[in-house]
């Protein structure tokens, strides 16, 4: 019995294209006007310096930061409620990798990384619903 050889599905396959970057200093209410607008369910955070970190920002992160503790979002900062550092994922990466990572690491989106610039984001739903082998 001959095995069917399976495609290699890559990163780049299944990203939404873009990534939108906030300010970590703009409120939870302002990003969040920003994701509606956009259209997207996380933000990333730009660094402060050449030598910062990625930080990202979900809808998650406003669940616990916001609706859980019981603030406004017109009184807390993305820097309070962000991830950071934020996982990266090469854009040639093989999907059963990355789905392996987010399983292990326990996250559900990272932003999609190509000779150092960020060119979309990955999330678990995209792994299925944008993948043309399902």
């Amino acid at each position: 019995m001959i095995a069917e050889k399976t495609s290699i599905v890559r990163t780049r396959d299944v990203m939404q294209q873009g990534v939108v970057f906030i300010d970590g200093m703009i409120t939870a209410k302002e990003a969040i006007a920003t994701m509606r607008d956009k259209k997207v369910s996380a933000l990333l955070v730009k660094k402060r310096s050449p030598e910062d970190a990625w930080g990202i920002v979900a809808v998650q992160d406003f669940i616990r930061g916001i609706i859980i503790s019981g603030r406004l979002p017109k009184d807390v900062n993305v820097y309070e409620i962000m991830t950071k550092p934020a996982i990266t994922i090469p854009a040639d990466m093989d999907i059963r990798y990355v789905a392996r990572l987010f399983y292990r690491v326990g996250i559900r989106r990272a932003p999609v990384e190509d000779q150092g610039e960020l060119i979309g984001m990955v999330s678990l739903s995209s792994l299925i619903l944008d993948n043309e082998l399902f």
